[in-house]
């Protein structure tokens, strides 16, 4: 018995929808947090200062800014890591693969965005478009790896493909649209190091820690430049050598090092940090406020509506092709599935607003829409499926 549940806890961890899963976990345990006696506890816990000045580098920051600065970075480093992969030798790695997932993402990405700013053109809420545009990996794919057979396989791996793709125009927009104040001369520092990392690619030096030391360097320069420093983590990944064949590459090496830690310790960290939110009736109201419905329509309507659209026109014209398997119907039911935004659109709507209160009203939005996105998704896939029975 001892032995059978050893293996059950091995086959868990080992499985696409774990991640997803402890996921789902640690946003309850963070709502529960928020809504008992400790939830001011927590809050302050979070605002603690953590480290200190190394000579006449200050790196003493709040907790909550190591995990939405610092730690996530690292989840960056890998979405990049996934990004090159892809582009390299994977989904992305030739315009026939690549066509049909990249059209679907810019669907998914404008529409939602374009639904969020007509509901909240010229409102104190309209720098918040970018929230719906994002899709979050980790959730997708876990509800769906849970639906097993269900769905083909060409149909999991052009939803990881898309995702990617989204991930790519998300971290686009934060460095484009959602940064500071500008400072040059920290942007020409990260520059160098950035020159740096490129130089050691070109001379095939394979050692991973010397891409991982400078990226704590450019890290620490975007961090006072006024771009995001999340960006940092991209930027290192896209440095690291691969090959497009199956020899093992330093970049996949390190994408297979990372991938648990930031699994069951980053984004579970993120979730229980970002998600104590201290429920009350009148939040449902703000379901109903422009940037409620904004986020709402955006991820539940916006993001089916665009995937389907630019996935057609991408198999109509030829440019791209159905996966292998797949029904028109089930494109539909990804595009609902895709509309789970909560990593990510937490993420931005941080960067969107300084108001604590609007934060709060997008991050509670978020997640009834997220939740809304994955259960009906997930039925309708479902439902497609033993129609074809």
């Amino acid at each position: 018995m001892k032995n059978i549940n050893l293996n059950s806890f091995k086959d868990f961890f080992a499985s696409k929808s774990a991640g997803g899963i402890i996921l789902i976990i640690c946003v309850v345990i963070s709502l529960i947090i928020a809504n008992s006696p400790f939830g001011d506890s927590f809050s302050s816990i979070l605002k603690l200062p953590l480290g200190g000045k190394v000579g006449n580098i200050d790196l003493e920051y709040p907790v909550l800014m190591w995990i939405n600065d610092g730690l996530m970075a690292v989840f960056f480093l890998l979405v990049g890591l996934e990004i090159k992969r892809e582009l390299v030798e994977g989904e992305l790695a030739s315009p026939k693969q690549a066509a049909l997932p990249v059209f679907a993402a810019i669907g998914g990405m404008f529409v939602p965005a374009l639904v969020f700013a007509l509901f909240n053109n010229n409102t104190s809420t309209a720098n918040g478009w970018g929230i719906p545009m994002a899709t979050d990996i980790a959730f997708a794919i876990a509800l769906l790896s849970i639906l097993g057979n269900k769905v083909p396989t060409s149909l999991k791996v052009f939803l990881t493909a898309l995702a990617i793709v989204d991930d790519l125009g998300a971290i686009l927009v934060i460095a484009l649209f959602y940064s500071s104040e500008i400072h040059y001369n920290y942007l020409v520092y990260a520059g160098a190091v950035l020159i740096v990392l490129i130089l050691l690619n070109r001379l095939n030096v394979t050692n991973i820690f010397f891409y991982l030391i400078p990226g704590l360097f450019m890290w620490y320069f975007i961090h006072h430049s006024g771009i995001h420093a999340t960006i940092a983590g991209v930027l290192t990944a896209l440095t690291i050598p691969t090959t497009p064949d199956s020899k093992t590459s330093p970049l996949e090496n390190l994408e297979h090092h990372l991938t648990k830690p930031v699994n069951f310790l980053i984004m579970p960290l993120f979730a229980l940090a970002n998600t104590n939110i201290a429920l009350n009736i009148e939040m449902f109201g703000g379901l109903f406020t422009n940037m409620g419905m904004g986020i709402l329509l955006g991820l539940f309507l916006g993001k089916p509506v665009g995937i389907f659209i630019m996935s057609w026109v991408a198999v109509k014209t030829g440019l791209g092709s159905m996966p292998e398997g797949s029904r028109w119907s089930q494109i539909w039911g990804l595009g609902i599935l895709a509309g789970i935004g909560f990593t990510m659109s937490i993420f931005i709507a941080m960067l969107s607003y300084e108001s604590i209160a609007h934060q709060t009203e997008a991050k509670f939005v978020i997640l009834v829409t997220s939740v809304l996105a994955g259960a009906v998704g997930f039925s309708v896939l479902k439902w497609i499926y033993k129609l074809k029975q």
